[in-house]
């Protein structure tokens, strides 16, 4: 079982960044997909959500307007467009897939948000 994000970086105030996490070893489509992020000295929060069809979706309020999650299940990739990026965005992200007591999570990719 593996999750791998990518797309993670150094990016300036407003701009943008897309996140990818591939998941291979197990059957993502019958999974709930789900970014966090920690940033160093705070607890690891849930940034967005998404059913294992792509039919619902979640975002914190801290990101609503600026974030979208998505899926693409025939490429058992899980996505997060982040647009408008400020520097308290600015953490490790992580991406996760849970189907009851099955719980996977990535090694997280680095988002610096600065000018």
């Amino acid at each position: 079982v593996r999750l791998v994000e990518s797309g993670g970086g150094l990016v300036q105030p407003g701009g943008s960044l897309r996140l990818s996490c591939a998941a291979s070893g197990f059957t993502f489509s019958g999974y709930a997909g789900r970014w966090y992020r920690q940033a160093p000295g705070k607890e690891r929060e849930l940034v967005a959500a998404i059913s294992s069809t792509g039919g619902s979706t979640f975002h914190a309020d801290s990101v609503k307007g600026r974030f979208t999650i998505s899926r693409d299940n025939a490429k058992n990739t899980l996505y997060l467009q982040m647009n408008s990026l400020q520097p308290e965005d600015t953490a490790v992200y992580y991406c996760n897939a849970e189907r009851g007591a099955r719980d996977y999570w990535g090694q997280g990719t680095q988002v610096t948000v600065s000018s």
